[in-house]
């Protein structure tokens, strides 16, 4: 057994904020949270009194392993441009679980993230559920696949329109979109499949199925209104990838119980479809109703600043508890992992990350990290 003694406990569940707490963990779990717990005789333990003690950060959205940090042709995996349509590709086998970022994830307190290909394809592939800390690297992946990666806008007709390929336009894109589910939705129930069609076709299957999301990169409102009826069209779950400008969509998200995982935040305005990108516009989301995440989008942001990007948007009107939420509680209800993360609950997996201030003061360091009840060797922030 291990007990973490003393520290000022961020449940982010119905029992709040707990002073001078315990927590004990038994192997991958939390086995009791509370006030003046009884520790048992022969128990490691934690001193975390005047400590903050978080559920580790999730990040939604990004491209770990698959686009690292200090390599360029050598370790880009990220987006494999000679097709607009790759669903069947897995961004798992692109990953190089050495990278450096895993670190970083940790030393900023992530213990789970999601990564993805990226947007140069309308389907681009399917994203894999991370740990990032494990005993071996095979271990490091949580759940996968766990979602199918599209997008809309910019980036899949810059990429192919240079190369003279379709799509060229918007309107190619949700033509292409509209396309690949079609065929997929016209194959899904029939018994005399080629084995190339199932294989190419098994992550739209899903999709269509709701055994997972589709997880769309769109920035500008335009397309978000495209996402949205291409969504009412199919009836599949949907995740908006960055939404830049989804406050100015606000209704018709919360009317289709649409989700978006805001960012990156902590960048520039690298293109015309991010021109409205703004740590005001969580407040906005979050005045409106609609249900939101941060992420990093690694390596445009580095990992470990995801809590910098939570703590910039409570600056620019968001409350502290709701950014909070917005990098633990809620994107573990999105990814609908909520039984086992998100939150320091008896039974929750034991992910856990103590910090010598608030998380949210940009001095603090994390001392401590746990994944699954492992604590990171390498836990100095």
């Amino acid at each position: 057994m291990l007990a973490i003694k003393g520290g000022k406990i961020l449940t982010m569940d119905k029992a709040g904020v707990i002073d001078n707490g315990v927590i004990l963990v038994e192997g991958e779990f939390i086995h009791q949270v509370g006030k003046d717990l009884s520790i048992p005789k022969g128990s490691e333990i934690i001193e975390a009194w005047g400590k903050y003690i978080c559920p580790g950060f999730i990040d939604s959205h990004t491209h770990i392993g698959l686009e690292e940090e200090i390599y360029r042709v050598e370790g880009d995996d990220v987006n494999e441009t000679s097709h607009p349509i790759t669903p069947h590709l897995q961004a798992v086998d692109g990953i190089n679980f050495m990278d450096l970022a895993f670190a970083d994830a940790l030393r900023g307190g992530v213990t789970r993230t999601m990564c993805m290909p990226g947007s140069a394809n309308i389907l681009g592939g399917q994203a894999v559920f991370l740990k990032t800390l494990a005993s071996s690297m095979g271990d490091m992946i949580y759940r996968n696949p766990w979602g199918l990666k599209a997008a809309l806008g910019e980036n899949p007709k810059r990429v192919y329109g240079s190369q003279k390929k379709t799509p060229k336009t918007r309107m190619a894109s949700a033509s292409l979109l509209r396309e690949a589910f079609s065929i997929a939705r016209s194959l899904m129930d029939k018994d005399d499949l080629k084995a190339r069609e199932v294989y190419r076709n098994s992550a739209i299957f899903k999709v269509l199925r709701k055994e997972m999301p589709l997880l769309l990169h769109v920035h500008r409102a335009d397309d978000i209104l495209t996402a949205l009826r291409i969504k009412d069209e199919f009836g599949i779950d949907m995740l908006l990838q960055h939404g830049t400008e989804a406050a100015l969509v606000a209704d018709e998200l919360v009317k289709r119980d649409v989700a978006v995982f805001l960012g990156p935040l902590l960048t520039t305005r690298a293109k015309v479809e991010m021109k409205e990108v703004a740590f005001k516009n969580a407040a906005l989301l979050a005045a409106r109703g609609v249900k939101f995440s941060f992420i990093t989008d690694h390596p445009v942001i580095p990992i470990e600043h995801l809590r910098v990007c939570a703590a910039l948007a409570v600056r620019e009107g968001l409350t502290e508890e709701m950014a909070l939420q917005a990098i633990t509680s809620i994107p573990a209800q999105l990814l609908k992992v909520d039984q086992e993360l998100g939150s320091i609950k008896e039974g929750k997996r034991a992910d856990l990350v103590i910090f010598n201030g608030h998380p949210f003061d940009f001095r603090s360091q994390s001392e401590k990290v746990l994944v699954d009840g492992k604590i990171w060797g390498d836990s100095v922030g």
